[in-house]
């Protein structure tokens, strides 16, 4: 083994994310940084990397630039609109945890006569066919003929959770956007498109350590 051109002659050695290490040789590759990508999902992809089903997936569709990405939770075949991407599978499992408190907010539209005053009590929990439910705010925003478009805010999502709690109050949701996920926002982004969160967000969002080479980059531009 070898740092930096050095053979090594003592286990005794720190090194770094800087340095150079080859075996026999051959480059030792260092680990990849932390990132983080904001992606504009449409419906009728599906958030798995095999569907047993033989439905186009997100990774499908994802630019061949990208490395190999996991997401930040899921939304649904039928769902669009914001969906995190990261190199970094320890990351995601950390964000997807109610405990950060993070909310994800969701512009929401239901079919149907929407009472602002059975909104109220979805902030204290629903339970459904032995489901319970967490804390769902929601509020009426605007009604267009026989739909009506709601803000709807959660810190944890289950699985069509927004779809059923609606259903439940006798409304049925025949769209749902996903506009933010904690301080990340959908924005502008185009659907379909892919980009990258810069580094510097987020380690001021996460807290992450920036990468030697990296923030060396940074500070040179």
């Amino acid at each position: 083994m070898a740092i930096n051109g050095q053979v090594l002659v003592s286990p005794a050695v720190r090194i770094t994310a800087t340095d150079a290490v080859t075996v026999e040789g051959e480059i030792i590759a260092a680990h990849a940084p932390t990132r983080l990508w904001r992606y504009h999902k449409p419906r009728g992809l599906v958030v798995t990397h095999r569907d047993p089903e033989g439905r186009r997936t997100v990774f499908d569709a994802l630019p061949e630039s990208l490395p190999r990405v996991v997401s930040v939770g899921r939304l649904d075949l039928n769902s669009e609109g914001l969906l995190l991407l990261t190199n970094d599978g320890t990351l995601a499992r950390r964000l997807e945890l109610p405990a950060n408190g993070w909310v994800r907010r969701y512009r929401v539209r239901v079919h149907g006569v929407v009472d602002p005053a059975r909104l109220v009590p979805l902030a204290h929990g629903t339970t459904i066919d032995g489901i319970v439910y967490g804390p769902i705010r929601a509020t009426l925003d605007r009604v267009q003929g026989a739909n009506a478009w709601l803000t709807v805010s959660l810190q944890e999502g289950r699985n069509r959770e927004i779809r059923h709690v609606m259903e439940q109050c006798g409304w049925s949701v025949n769209r749902l956007i996903r506009v933010s996920y904690g301080p990340f926002q959908l924005g502008h982004l185009i659907e379909r498109t892919v980009e990258e969160v810069p580094g510097k967000v987020l380690r001021e969002q996460l807290g992450l350590r920036a990468h030697p080479r990296k923030l060396a980059q940074e500070e040179s531009a």
